[in-house]
């Protein structure tokens, strides 16, 4: 008895589980709507309707619908991971400048030269003890923390003619890029969730490349505007302003446009008092001329930075430069402390949102570009549905059909279990939260086909056994207990194709891994012990004295 409750209650929890996929799009509003009112926004009395108009007490957990059955954005992008090797330089040079002027005595003065982007050269005033200048910035050297860089340092020195040359080593370079690839899948993943898309794709594809994947969205432009620019911020010291885009520079000064008028540009010092790094919050607010801006807030050692700096430089101009524009250079009137305050700008409400949430999930460390972009309308989505649910459903059909001609009543059983099966395939994918796509749907189409395998097996063993003049109940038990080792082999080497299929591939391959798995599992558990609890049920309110398999 205890073994029949527990296979009914395994079935009746999965066709539970399953249940709110039936009414789709009455659970998903309901989801959203009750989302909504957990991050506390204001409810209208629809949104409060669409709330309670699936109880609490049902499980509420549905299948995603992918890209290909959704509608939405696609883009590959890559990533341009040698941009940071400048980057990394720029930020060692105050480290190498200090250490170089506590051996000003041996060194003389230093000054550092223009150079192609990830090479960074100093050169000293006393050529004759290079060699001391080279084993001092040496000193600096850190191992790299990475398996493959074991032994290896960050940063090769060497010496050429009165120059000190510092370049990132071979190890460094590819714990680097792999950082950058890390960092950059955070970031667009943070920036993607925070505007409240549903299940998306993101993964890495060789070295450099990130595929972008978010169902439900509007347009793939829709998408770039979200995740495509790095959103850098920095804070430089303003040096002068010109109308000249050729205005010559001194070293290591940068010349960028005004965001808000065209044809005047900022000359800056090229090295920032703080970066984007230091930001820990950013919020869509006002200024004092109720004009959209945002508002935000520094780490302590920004915080830190930010208040010595404007303590020693009242009096001056403070440019706050994003993606390479000056987007407002007030003039510092007093010291700042604590770290926060506020960018204005041209900006629309809707503007200081995107820009704020770019600005809290960060900087892309690289420029990203796009090589391939596509947009899939709801209206393909929908056909995509609809081929899927045709093929299932002719699918499902023919196997009924064909179980009930061969075998019977013992046909209709196998039929009720693999009802049962699919019921517990879709249970399983919203209870994991699952995305299902196109090739999902063939992974359940071939379920469908696969799952009335075993019942064949033990049909056809049960009609050898009663050929042996063997009783109907002995027959059926002997015909479960040899056949079961065939029906775990068989389904063993598929899983282990399916698993495979998960661990080497992606995407739509993945997709239809992951329904092949689990109808296999549910599969052999509603072909053995589903389909024998309701003969044995039969068997036990019938009684017959002989059977026809």
């Amino acid at each position: 008895m205890w073994k029949k409750l527990l296979i009914w209650s395994v079935c009746a929890f999965g066709i539970l589980l399953a249940s709110p996929n039936m009414f789709y799009s009455k659970v998903e509003q309901s989801n959203d709507a009750k989302a909504e009112l957990v991050l506390g926004k204001e409810a209208s009395a629809e949104r409060t309707a669409q709330a309670e108009q699936w109880p609490n007490f049902m499980p509420s957990s549905l299948v995603n619908l992918g890209l290909d059955l959704r509608g939405g954005a696609h883009l590959l992008a890559e990533v341009q991971v040698g941009d940071v090797y400048g980057a990394r330089m720029d930020g060692y040079w105050p480290e190498i400048r200090d250490a170089l002027r506590a051996e000003r005595a041996a060194v003389g003065t230093i000054r550092r030269q223009d150079s192609k982007d990830g090479i960074l050269r100093v050169r000293i005033s006393q050529p004759e003890n290079i060699d001391a200048a080279v084993a001092k910035v040496r000193e600096l050297r850190r191992p790299v923390v990475s398996l493959s860089g074991a032994g290896s340092f960050d940063i090769d020195v060497v010496a050429e003619g009165a120059d000190v040359v510092v370049t990132l080593s071979e190890a460094e370079k590819i714990a680097t890029d792999k950082r950058t690839m890390e960092q950059t899948l955070e970031i667009i993943r943070r920036r993607v969730d925070e505007a409240g898309t549903r299940e998306p794709t993101i993964q890495r594809q060789g070295d450099d490349r990130v595929l972008i994947q978010v169902p439900g969205i509007g347009s793939a432009e829709e998408l770039k505007s979200l995740i495509g620019k790095t959103a850098k911020l920095t804070f430089h010291p303003v040096i002068g302003r010109t109308g000249d885009k050729d205005a010559r520079l001194r070293s290591r000064q940068i010349l960028l446009p005004d965001q808000k008028e065209q044809g005047a540009y900022y000359i800056l010092e090229k090295t920032p008092v703080i970066t984007g790094d230091h930001l820990i919050d950013a919020q869509p607010s006002f200024d004092q001329n109720n004009a959209a801006a945002v508002s935000f807030r520094l780490n302590p050692t920004g915080g830190r930075v930010f208040g010595e700096y404007t303590a020693n430089s009242i009096g001056t101009l403070f440019a706050i430069v994003l993606d390479e524009e000056v987007v407002s250079a007030p003039r510092i009137n007093s010291h700042i402390p604590g770290g926060s305050g506020i960018i204005t700008g041209n900006f629309t409400i809707e503007e200081t949102t995107l820009l704020s949430i770019q600005l809290r999930a960060g900087a892309l460390p690289a420029k990203v570009v796009y090589l391939e972009e596509r947009t899939i309308g709801p209206e393909l989505g929908q056909d995509s549905i609809d081929a899927g649910r045709i093929a299932s459903v002719i699918a499902f059909a023919a196997v009924l059909v064909f179980m009930m001609l061969t075998y019977g009543l013992f046909g209709v059983f196998a039929n009720i279990a693999l009802i049962i099966n699919v019921a517990l395939i879709f249970g399983l994918l919203s209870a994991i939260g699952a995305t299902l796509t196109l090739p999902g749907i063939a992974g359940i189409v071939l379920t469908i086909g696969m799952a009335v395998d075993a019942n064949v097996l033990v049909f056809e063993r049960i009609r050898e056994e009663l050929k042996t003049a063997k009783g109907p109940a002995r027959a059926i038990e002997l015909g479960y207990e040899r056949a079961f080792s065939a029906i775990i082999d068989a389904n063993i080497t598929t899983l282990i194709a399916a698993v495979i299929l998960f661990v080497m591939g992606s995407g739509p391959v993945r997709g239809f891994a992951i329904t092949l798995g689990l109808g296999i599992m549910t599969s052999v558990f509603t072909a053995i012990w589903v389909t024998r609890l309701l003969i044995s049920t039969w068997m036990a309110h019938r009684r017959p004295k002989s059977i026809e398999v």
